[in-house]
């Protein structure tokens, strides 16, 4: 009986130390269409392209996409908590996009984003601020206004900023799909290139 038990006792202290050894940090892209990946496949997406190069060399972190097709920030202040349930080591808030192309008011936009990132901040998560931009049809003005709102809320909330998702993206129609906002699979891999030193600054291995 001695030799049958002593196989299991060490086969049971190896599966005790699996999950040890294993332990994944977790990283949430918390934004809309252009992080869910709306119109290419799951794997294409640029988060999913974060997690496997991350794998590949050697992080231990897993990327949640938490992204939402449409979504405003007022909806991402909505979904805040279920974000939170994750238990995010580190946020990409990539959102905003949707708010301009609606017109929405930049100091309500403020005042949500403002309220996403101290959420997060407040339960221990390390937040990089990603802003957006507007076509130039919606006016210097508010153009402006959009895209100051992005540096302040990182100024404010002590969180690094990457100034905006789509550069070098943005009306390439080499990096676009066909309705000119979404990226294709090769914008997806250039936008994932771009997010990468800026989140690498926040990791650790």
């Amino acid at each position: 009986m001695r030799r049958l038990l002593a196989p299991l006792v060490v086969l049971a202290l190896a599966a005790l130390a699996l999950p040890v050894l294993g332990v994944e940090h977790v990283i949430v892209a918390f934004g809309d269409s252009l992080t869910a990946g709306f119109g290419v496949a799951p794997e294409e997406a640029w988060p999913a392209l974060i997690e496997a190069r991350l794998r590949r060399e050697g992080y231990p972190y897993r990327v949640v996409n938490a992204g939402v097709s449409g979504d405003t920030t007022a909806g991402g202040l909505r979904r805040v908590d279920w974000v939170l349930r994750n238990r995010p080591e580190v946020a990409v808030v990539a959102l905003g996009a949707n708010d301009g192309l609606r017109g929405l008011s930049t100091d309500l936009m403020r005042t949500n984003l403002l309220g996403i990132v101290e959420r997060l901040r407040a339960a221990g998560t390390r937040v990089l601020v990603v802003g957006m931009e507007v076509p130039p049809n919606y006016g210097a003005a508010y153009a402006r206004a959009f895209r100051g709102v992005f540096p302040e809320v990182a100024r404010k909330t002590g969180s690094s900023l990457m100034p905006f998702l789509l550069d070098g993206v943005a009306a390439d129609p080499r990096l676009n799909q066909a309705d000119g906002i979404h990226p294709n699979p090769a914008g997806h891999r250039a936008i994932a290139d771009r997010v990468w030193p800026h989140l690498t600054a926040l990791l650790g291995r």
